[in-house]
C-alpha cells in the first residue's frame, strides 16, 4: 500500500480528479482517500510509487510520498 500526503486536496472534486487520474495510470488500482487528513492510499496493481505520484501531480496536486 502506497501513501500519499497531499496537502492541496480540499474537496470532493478533488478527490474524483486524484482518483481518476491514478486510476488512469493504473486501472485495477485500489484508491482510498481521506480527505480529512489529506491522504491518499493506493493499492497499485501495475503502476510502481513513482507513477501513482507522477499521475496525481499531472492532475495538479502535490503529493508527497509518506514511508512505510
Amino acid at each position: 500500500m502506497l501513501t500519499f500526503d497531499v496537502q492541496d486536496m480540499s474537496c470532493g472534486h478533488c478527490v474524483a480528479s486524484i482518483t481518476k487520474a491514478v486510476q488512469a495510470a493504473d486501472p485495477k488500482a485500489k484508491v482510498e482517500v481521506d480527505l480529512a487528513r489529506h491522504r491518499v492510499q493506493v493499492q497499485p496493481a501495475l503502476a510502481d510509487a513513482a507513477a501513482v505520484q507522477q499521475a496525481i501531480a499531472a492532475a495538479g496536486f502535490t503529493p508527497t510520498q509518506v514511508p512505510g
